[in-house]
């Protein structure tokens, strides 16, 4: 029997009593689901700067989850958003350089 202070073991989600009701809560599968429906049930503050800092995390979070195809297409936005932000930052210094000189 595990004690309740057990650092293996992770808070008990709400998913059992309301969506999973009659799973092992203690089956690693059932636990995985759990977190999944708890991850798609969130709801937070979408237009201010919190809400895309959040949305940025639970992108990186679905990136390192991810695997194969899924995996290389979020490294692909990544490296597509970088290229366009340090295209605007070189555009953005010459046309400083250009106008002071």
């Amino acid at each position: 029997m595990r004690e309740l202070h057990d650092p293996k073991r992770t808070t008990r989600s709400r998913q059992f009593d309301d969506e999973l009701i009659g799973l092992d809560p203690d089956d690693p599968e059932a636990q995985a689901f759990a977190a999944h429906l708890d991850r798609m049930q969130q709801h937070g503050p979408a237009y201010t700067v919190e809400g895309y800092i959040a949305g940025v995390s639970n992108f990186a979070d679905s990136a390192n989850r991810a695997e194969g195809g899924r995996r290389w297409a979020a490294v692909l936005v990544v490296m597509l958003l970088l290229a366009v932000a340090a295209y605007i930052v070189w555009e953005a210094l010459v046309f400083v350089l250009v106008t002071w000189l």
